[in-house]
């Protein structure tokens, strides 16, 4: 059948801009998986988001920091990991932040005395003794960590990893000879990876994560503990918009995966 004059412009119209969709369709970018979208923010999020966090998150955080950017191509997360204390200094100090993560509740609590705000545990860790893989030097308990024929990493009594090694040594009475005190747990991780020292007391995420390059032995019951690790969105955050749906991506399925998978264990 022949179309009236009158109305052809219209057909032709209608196939082109049909046309230009089903191409556009054809080259856009492919789409971050449904299970591992974040939570859809109220708009387009933009800007540079900063999180400050423990080093024992660095392999899950990096990942949901990917996932936010990929949801949201203007935004850029800017991730930097420390020590809990290291990190907390900065912050109260007024280095521009918008997300805190810390190791110890303790530590979070010296922050929100001075910022304000709510913090919220969204992970809990516990602590494994750590040796190279191959086990060297032949460590075999807690007990090890006081040899000093043997090289021993520890963490600093200042930071959570440190606090939370005196407290499982105390309970099961032993007081160690450390060879090298860290600043943060990656760095008691590094020395064994590195074969630097025969034995560490490490979070059991880092052993997980270490993969084979480290051996991790459990501690005894008595001298089991166990940290938990609160999140806070700083109320003067730059970026209230983008921390906000970033801890929402921290404490929704994606992330209790992540953490799960990682080896921490989630509320």
């Amino acid at each position: 059948m022949t179309l009236p004059s009158a109305r052809r412009p219209a057909v032709v119209l209608l196939a082109v801009v049909t046309l230009g969709l089903v191409g556009c369709a054809a080259s856009a970018p492919a789409a971050v998986p449904a299970e591992r979208r974040p939570p859809a923010a109220s708009g387009t999020l933009d800007g540079t988001l900063v999180v400050l966090a423990a080093a024992s998150l660095t392999d899950v955080l990096t990942t949901l920091a990917d996932d936010l950017e990929a949801e949201h191509p203007g935004l850029t997360v800017r991730t930097s990991f420390a020590g809990s204390a290291t990190l907390a200094r900065q912050v109260v100090a007024g280095a521009p932040a918008d997300v805190l993560v810390t190791a110890s509740p303790q530590t979070m609590a010296g922050v929100t005395e001075v910022t304000g705000g709510d913090a919220v545990v969204v992970a809990r860790n516990r602590l494994q003794l750590a040796v190279p893989a191959g086990n060297p030097g032949h460590v075999t308990s807690l007990a090890d960590v006081a040899d000093p024929a043997l090289t021993v990493a520890l963490c600093a009594p200042e930071v959570p990893c440190g606090a939370l090694g005196a407290q499982a040594l105390a309970r099961a009475g032993i007081t160690p000879s450390p060879d090298t005190l860290e600043q943060d747990v990656r760095a008691v991780l590094t020395r064994l990876t590195l074969d630097e020292a025969d034995v560490g007391l490490v979070y059991r995420t880092d052993v997980v994560a270490a993969g084979s390059a480290v051996d991790g032995l459990e501690l005894p019951p008595d001298a089991q503990v166990t940290t938990a690790y609160p999140a806070l969105v700083l109320p003067d955050a730059p970026h209230a918009e983008a921390a906000t749906a970033f801890l929402a991506l921290l404490r929704g399925p994606e992330g209790r995966r992540t953490l799960t998978e990682a080896g921490f264990e989630v509320p």
